[in-house]
């Protein structure tokens, strides 16, 4: 049977018609690998040839088969566009009508005519067209060209500020609006419509070339499409304040690239980075059929086996908020820091940790309403999943929250907290399900801290130990430390005596009076073996009872041996709950596991015979 082409097909695309869904012939597939795979193609209308580039999301065809040399396939999205000065058509879309077939015709190089006034309209006179007898193949008969509708939206109609005056130049036409998931570095013109999602921060940054600023927003259009846009520098100044959460903008003239994955969570291989000649016009006219906000809301339960790192969505109910605390980071800057918790109907609960204006913000907001007896809804767009000590979420940059919201999910948990969930028994996936015990606990013995291999990964292990403390060393229980203030922090740093003053190298500075901070080295034993320990400032003065300076000025002011003894001897011999950081460091040319104490409780017996009690019975639900 034979095999019909598109009449004019190649010029008509290359005219600018996107709308004729033409059927044309691959001649030639090439792999042009570099940093992305990429394949262009030679197709033809069997009397033109033009060159194409499939868009990646379309490589599959290539490699299972289903389109190669000879294929008949037809075009239902596609795009022309100037690549260094060359068109290129852009295939976003297509299927494959013959999997295989001869030449059709003899095609030539397509040349387009000099004169703009030249142009191939979408529908065109069609001749008859170029047939040829495939005694390989019998295809069903092709419907007709005429039949095929158009299914791409209208080009876009900029303000009227905004029009040219005068002739309109080919690369100065309106751009034709694109879903997002069809945006691609090789398109030429093109606009997005879409909502503004959520809006980062404004942020400075120091390099090898000089200072900088930057933003990033993420946009949501009507078919879901999701992508992040970043500015930089004057950009920053023309955009940053026209961008509002939530409003509906189109956006033209940006270049692709890459999207940076350690810093961008939606799923999108793109992002737009908009340039001195991009334009942002706000949509005045509410769009209905643009969401507010898309979630992927996971349940608790799912988080517990989550990577650390991931990006997710959580919503749940509010059981408990903590007061907001200064935290220092370790660049020296303050924030502020808020813990909550939520439940679900999973059986699960998880700490969520706010950070900086978000504690003042929906932090304060939240702990207002559960002080005054209401548990309210809370929805967590885009948190962060942090598995040290546990699993919890933490809020970034980009993260949204949503307290009591307006959408199903949030009705219907607000529903089963109401009828009987608020009584529900939850099993915490960042603390340990009985009451009073060390968060989150990863029980070990002593023996399995060496027969596992704890701590030789890249990141510590950190696991709870129930052991005896043998022996501690009295001699060089403390340090001298520096007792300037970093902020709101310590400095801490050991210090040296100069003359009648001590001296800080890190902080430059002399001072008549320096702190004292625990070095405890002390030796602890269970039923498998012992080990040694290291105990800093705060679980030392747990395991001891005092502060070191206290203890120093008992032993090496006021030498009293005696009192000093005792103190130490009644901690020897006791039994603690030891929650220790495990991490092998370089000491001089050799790797040594360091055991750290974080902390050092006293046993509750009550409290751990409910805990051995509830090991037992595990394996046998």
């Amino acid at each position: 049977m034979p095999v019909h082409l598109t009449p004019n097909a190649i010029p008509a695309i290359v005219g600018g018609d996107v709308n004729l869904k033409p059927l044309v012939q691959i001649l030639d597939i090439k792999h042009i690998g570099s940093s992305q795979e990429r394949y262009r193609l030679l197709i033809s209308d069997a009397v033109s040839t033009q060159h194409a580039m499939l868009a990646t999301q379309l490589n599959d065809r290539v490699k299972d088969g289903s389109i190669r040399n000879g294929s008949v396939i037809q075009l239902i999205e596609y795009l022309c566009s100037f690549v260094q000065n060359r068109q290129l058509v852009v295939i976003l879309s297509m299927e494959t009508i013959i999997p295989e077939c001869d030449i059709i015709g003899n095609p030539k190089h397509f040349l387009e005519p000099d004169s703009t006034a030249q142009k191939i309209q979408p529908n065109i006179n069609l001749q008859q067209p170029a047939r040829v007898s495939n005694n390989r193949y019998q295809p069903p008969p092709v419907a007709n060209v005429q039949d095929f509708r158009p299914a791409v939206q209208p080009p876009y109609q900029p303000p009227s500020n905004y029009k040219s005056h005068g002739t309109i130049l080919k690369n100065e036409a309106p751009a034709r609006i694109i879903p997002i998931a069809a945006l691609n570095p090789y398109q030429g013109r093109w606009a997005i419509k879409a909502r503004v999602t959520a809006k980062g921060d404004l942020r400075r940054y120091n390099n090898a070339r000089g200072d900088g600023k930057v933003f990033s927003f993420d946009l949501l259009d009507s078919e879901g499409g999701e992508i992040r846009v970043t500015c930089f520098n004057a950009v920053v100044d023309r955009f940053y304040d026209v961008i509002e959460v939530g409003k509906v903008y189109m956006i033209s003239k940006g270049s692709l690239k890459p999207a940076q994955k350690n810093f961008n969570h939606l799923k999108n291989e793109w992002e737009i980075f908009l340039e001195a000649t991009s334009t942002v016009d706000l949509c005045p006219d509410e769009d209905g059929s643009i969401p507010t906000q898309q979630f992927s809301f996971r349940p608790i339960s799912d988080i517990e086996s989550a990577d650390s790192n991931t990006i997710l969505d959580v919503i749940g109910i509010v059981i408990s908020v903590n007061p907001s605390v200064p935290i220092m980071r370790k660049n020296g800057m303050e924030t502020q820091r808020r813990i909550l918790n939520l439940k679900d109907w999973s059986g699960r609960s998880v700490e969520i940790t706010l950070w900086g204006d978000f504690c003042n913000r929906e932090g304060q907001k939240l702990q207002d309403m559960f002080d005054s007896g209401i548990c309210p809804v809370l929805a967590v767009k885009a948190g962060k999943v942090n598995d040290f000590s546990g699993k919890s979420i933490g809020t970034i940059s980009s993260t949204q929250l949503f307290i009591n919201p307006d959408f199903p999910e949030a009705h219907s948990l607000r529903d089963w907290f109401d009828r009987g969930g608020k009584d529900a028994v939850s099993q915490s996936i960042s603390k340990d399900m009985v009451p009073g015990m060390p968060k989150n606990e990863i029980r070990k013995t002593i023996s399995q801290i060496k027969d596992e291999g704890l701590g030789r990964s890249d990141k510590p292990d950190w696991v709870t130990v129930n052991a005896t403390i043998t022996f501690m060393k009295a001699d060089t229980f403390c340090y001298t430390a520096c007792p300037l203030m970093i902020g709101d922090r310590q400095c801490s740093k050991k210090v040296t005596r100069s003359g009648n003053r001590w001296q800080c190298d890190r902080c430059n500075q002399e001072f008549e009076e320096c702190d004292y901070r625990y070095l405890l080295q002390a030796q602890i034993q269970d039923h498998t073996g012992l080990t040694w320990v290291t105990a800093f400032q705060e679980s030392g003065e747990e395991i001891l009872g005092c502060s070191a300076k206290e203890l120093y000025m008992l032993k090496f002011e006021e030498q009293d041996d005696a009192r000093f003894d005792s103190i130490v001897r009644q901690r020897v011999f006791n039994k603690y709950l030891f929650r220790l950081k495990i991490k092998e460091e370089m000491y001089g040319d050799e790797q040594r596991v360091k055991i750290t104490v974080m902390k050092a409780d006293k046993v509750n017996y009550a409290t751990e015979s409910k805990f051995m009690l509830e090991s037992i019975l595990k394996p046998l639900r």
